[in-house]
């Protein structure tokens, strides 16, 4: 079991599985959404995921002419968990405080839309575009 929280703890959620695999998104959207060099995620199956509490408390913003959101604590800002398709969740990996002892970076995303600054430094293989599974 996978629990985590955003930075004030108004929002809290469990995965009831174990977590493996980080996801970094280098793309320019996600730079600006998190005012650093992109987010790194857990993408889980959506009947593993629930809510602990704040559900009510998260804001969504969704880039206008674009297939693209992302959801937010309303009282502190953090990025939440939200949804990635129908049937996925993904997690900000930052917010995981229970578990996730095995996680580990598997793949760099969108590295063809990096920073200029951002060097990549681990064992993760990149991706100019998104991942083909």
């Amino acid at each position: 079991m996978v629990q985590g929280e955003c930075n004030c703890g108004a929002i809290a959620f469990e995965v009831d599985a174990e977590l493996n695999d980080v996801f970094i998104c280098h793309c320019s959207i996600c730079r600006r959404a998190t005012g650093s060099n992109g987010i790194a995620v857990v993408v889980v199956e959506k009947q593993l995921f629930s809510w602990i509490r704040g559900e009510h408390e998260m804001v969504t913003w969704k880039k206008p002419a674009a297939d693209w959101q992302i959801w937010f604590c309303r009282i502190c800002g953090s990025p939440v968990p939200g949804i990635n398709d129908e049937s996925r969740m993904f997690i900000p990996a930052g917010l995981i405080t229970t578990g996730g002892d095995a996680l580990a970076v598997v793949h760099h995303i969108w590295v063809g839309s990096k920073a200029r600054w951002d060097r990549i430094c681990d064992d993760g293989q990149c991706h100019e575009t998104a991942y083909q599974e």
